[in-house]
């Protein structure tokens, strides 16, 4: 009994470690910046709810768009974002402001107009339908209208990416005429005036699912790979800035990509809409092109190495 008493001793060691480090993370407060899209659509309040419970944490939520995510994590204001614009996300990691990306859940872009459809655009391409809405609104105006998000979110950079496609340069298009308005607010609210002055614009889904019951805009564009819509996770790099929660932000994605957590994006909405808002990155890599090492796996990066 006493040879065997060092290893219990081991052991007991091992379990108090164990223990003070659970009782380190617990209420603790994660800071996240996001997208509207997620806050608009209610998903990320059911991630907070069930993250909060599992690891006795707050997670505090920051939601203005892309743009102004990144803009938090480059000055670590934030510990992990949500965001998806795939451009962006690669040089924040490139230039070291984030340790890895990880793909979470997708769904599309929809193009939304008048049910009339006052251009014509339906089964033309995403560029096709804005070249064709650009040139019948500098026409009429009063007839033809664009609302773009206008805050350099996600949804604003793919946005000014169709333009481009469509063979026109966005400064040129967004001081073209009375017909393009930039609002310069979330999804929801570019919604409401898209509606309002029965104008196009360009929505993700998961937004204009969840507020479909209050406008009498109908999706016009839908599908393809030119809109499709991948959010993306990425912890900020604590070598860049100290004071971020490194191993709280980890234990976040983590839970995003765990069975669990695919299970809750791949299922929300489908309860009040009939369908889910959002697909999850589970089994849908090379759908939503992102490699296997960074598709709904947990993170590798270490935080103590970083």
């Amino acid at each position: 009994m006493v040879r065997n008493f060092p290893k219990m001793a081991l052991v007991l060691m091992a379990l108090s470690v164990l223990c003070s480090a659970v009782g380190a993370v617990e209420g603790e407060r994660l800071k996240l910046a996001t997208t509207t899209s997620l806050q608009d659509t209610g998903l990320l309040d059911v991630i907070k709810d069930k993250f909060d419970e599992k690891y006795n944490v707050s997670l505090d939520v920051v939601s203005g768009g892309t743009g102004i995510a990144i803009q938090y994590g480059e000055r670590g204001d934030v510990d992990v974002l949500i965001v998806h614009d795939k451009e962006r996300e690669m040089k924040f990691i490139k230039d070291g402001q984030g340790l890895e990306r990880r793909c979470i859940a997708y769904n599309y872009f929809y193009l939304v107009g008048p049910k009339d459809d006052p251009a014509g655009v339906k089964g033309m391409n995403a560029s096709q339908a804005l070249a064709s809405i650009m040139e019948k609104g500098k026409i009429d105006p009063a007839k033809v209208m664009f609302i773009s998000r206008g805050d350099n979110s996600g949804t604003h950079a793919r946005e000014k990416l169709l333009w481009k496609k469509a063979g026109y340069n966005y400064s040129a298009v967004n001081s073209s005429g009375l017909w393009y308005i930039e609002a310069g607010q979330g999804m929801g609210a570019t919604l409401n005036i898209a509606n309002e002055k029965q104008a196009y614009t360009l929505s993700d889904m998961s937004t204009f699912m969840a507020y479909q019951g209050n406008l009498t805009l109908v999706p016009i564009i839908e599908g393809g790979s030119d809109l499709l819509n991948v959010y993306v996770a990425m912890a900020v790099n604590p070598e860049k800035h100290s004071n971020v929660n490194c191993e709280l932000a980890n234990e976040f994605i983590n839970y995003l990509v765990s069975g669990e957590g695919q299970d809750l994006i791949a299922s929300y909405g489908t309860e009040k809409f009939g369908k889910p808002l959002f697909s999850a990155a589970r089994r849908n890599c090379d759908l939503i092109s992102c490699s296997a090492a960074e598709c709904a796996v947990p993170t590798s990066a270490s935080c103590a190495a970083a």
